[in-house]
């Protein structure tokens, strides 16, 4: 059985081949009533539109945007280097990206990265950053019709169409489980650090960790949050300070600064914290193979930037977004580590 045409459309619906093609390329100037026939036979034939076709006809390319954390962020860094992959693939099917960088954890710094985009006529833009005014922002955009996606953390709904990452709650409820299974039913204290309790996705992790250890683990106290801007040095005091006032048995850092953290652990004295923490960079991986981290919690950043793009991809071509099913962080320990090509 032969793939039906648009010419099969147009035939089907009684109306002229251009009438059809005004109506699935959505040119406008044609009647409601052959608006509904043309739709109906789509319907009825099963006719898919070729949409690269389509798009190279009308000399159309999509724009997105991607407006992230500077690249010097190691977790974002590695959604920087995922796009820059992608570029020239992506290129060739009519698809230009801007990557649009900004200062981590600064309102500001984001509101600016964000406020240039509106007259630029994107037709798509991810975004992982949160801010009053940035919401605000989003919010006229996607009003006005630009698709938007929040990556990594959740924002307010009318902000946003479409939120990509992991469930960050779920993720906290997972360590705090670890750190309670390896406690083995002993009392102790656990040190947490994040970069800002301001970030909604490590205010989830830390809000999913203490539930669990609430109600399962209530032996086990937990020490104030640390705050440390996702800065190694800001870890490596804060944590280094943190510890010198309490006997720690376990560390969760829910953001980034490893490194700073992986050198409080190295000249410790003592016994060692069992310590947990987000992202399998290259110090991380370093780290769990000498057994000064526990377990890494790897959020796949590349998975979350290349769902972006094809979600953004197909919604801006009035498609049906592609099957996502639920993004399951990795649980790395120093026994199933992946091939270090891979980071």
């Amino acid at each position: 059985m032969r793939t039906p045409t648009l010419h099969d459309v147009a035939h089907l619906a009684g109306v002229s081949y251009a009438t059809a093609d005004r109506v699935l390329n959505r040119r406008g100037n044609v009647a409601e009533k052959s608006v509904r026939k043309v739709e109906d036979a789509v319907h009825q034939l099963g006719y898919v539109r070729d949409i690269a076709a389509a798009n190279l006809s009308r000399k159309r390319r999509q724009r997105l945007a991607f407006v992230l954390p500077r690249r010097s962020h190691p977790f974002f860094g590695r959604m920087h280097e995922q796009l820059t992959r992608a570029l020239p693939h992506l290129r060739t099917a009519r698809v230009e990206i801007d990557i649009v960088d900004f200062e981590a954890f600064d309102a500001a710094s984001l509101e600016a990265a964000i406020s240039g985009l509106a007259d630029r006529g994107y037709h798509g833009i991810a975004v992982a950053g949160h801010g009053r005014a940035a919401t605000q922002m989003l919010k006229a955009m996607r009003e006005a019709g630009t698709r938007i996606v929040s990556l990594v953390s959740d924002r307010p709904e009318e902000s946003r169409d479409h939120y990509i990452g992991i469930d960050n709650v779920k993720a906290g409820r997972t360590v705090a489980r670890l750190v309670g299974m390896a406690h083995a039913g002993q009392t102790g204290r656990v040190v947490l650090a994040a970069g800002s309790m301001g970030a909604s996705d490590h205010a989830d992790r830390i809000a999913g960790f203490r539930d669990v250890m609430a109600r399962d683990f209530p032996s086990i106290a937990i020490s104030d949050v640390i705050e440390t801007r996702d800065r190694s040095d800001l870890m490596h005091t804060r944590l280094r300070e943190a510890l010198t006032e309490v006997d720690a048995t376990a560390i969760y850092n829910v953001g980034a600064g490893n490194e700073g953290l992986i050198e409080v652990a190295r000249t410790a004295e003592g016994r060692r914290p069992f310590t947990v923490v987000h992202e399998l960079s290259a110090p991380c991986r370093e780290a769990l193979e000498e057994g000064t981290v526990d377990v890494a919690i790897d959020q796949r950043p590349e998975i979350e930037t290349s769902r972006a793009i094809a979600w953004l991809r197909a919604v801006v071509d009035d498609l049906p977004p592609p099957p996502a099913p639920e993004l399951i962080p990795a649980i790395y320990v120093r026994d199933n580590l992946p091939d270090d090509s891979l980071l």
